[in-house]
């Protein structure tokens, strides 16, 4: 379980799906936490893409851009997925948890097999070794017999599977409403509070 004042790893890929990573950032921001964040190559590209910049707090494509903001600066370390010299990159200086989101499947892979040729598949690595929480958000469908193997391997391994299929009966009104869903159960998985919807049948406790 997680709670405050302690220092998370986010770790944004080339799946789609940015605005996942970007609602779950801007809910750390909230807490008194540490935010290591790494935004892989493609996944810049991808950000790039799909999200605008914009001035609000926890901007994704801001950041990416190398342009932090107001409490970002205080609360967020920004590495390169280059930079081995990284403290997440040290066993002896592992963050609390990291959360892959949205994962793509080759980072699944790689890390699945023990490859560290970025900073974010050596952390993986590093926090594997150290039994420390991996919450990995998948993003891709229809998924291969290969990625369901990587994914039971990760899983057997202590790697907690968060995919990101957001449910319908909280009946839904905005696509926010949708990524709200899928970031509020990585809230969960993390022991973390949250209010990005109601549990269910919430009324008849």
């Amino acid at each position: 379980m997680i709670g405050t004042k302690k220092r998370i790893f986010l770790a944004v890929t080339g799946a789609s799906g940015s605005l996942y990573g970007e609602m779950f950032l801007q809910f750390l921001l909230t807490l008194e936490c540490r935010i290591y964040l790494v935004v892989s190559d493609v996944g810049k590209q991808v950000v790039r893409f799909e999200l605008t910049k914009s001035s609000h707090i926890g901007s994704l494509a801001r950041i990416v851009s190398g342009q932090l903001i107001g409490e970002e600066k205080d609360k967020i370390r920004v590495f390169s997925d280059h930079d081995f010299f990284a403290p997440i990159a040290s066993g002896t200086s592992s963050p609390d948890a990291m959360v892959l989101l949205p994962c793509s499947m080759g980072t699944v892979a790689r890390i699945a097999s023990g490859m560290s040729y970025s900073l974010i598949e050596r952390a993986g690595d590093v926090m594997l070794k150290q039994q420390k929480q991996i919450i990995l958000c998948p993003r891709e469908s229809p998924l291969s017999t290969l990625h369901l193997e990587n994914l039971l391997s990760l899983a057997k391994m202590g790697v907690s599977i968060v995919p990101l299929m957001p449910g319908l009966y909280q009946k839904p009104q905005t696509v926010e409403d949708m990524i709200q869903f899928s970031v509020g159960k990585v809230c969960e998985a993390l022991g973390l509070s949250h209010e990005f919807y109601q549990p269910w049948n919430q009324k008849r406790s």
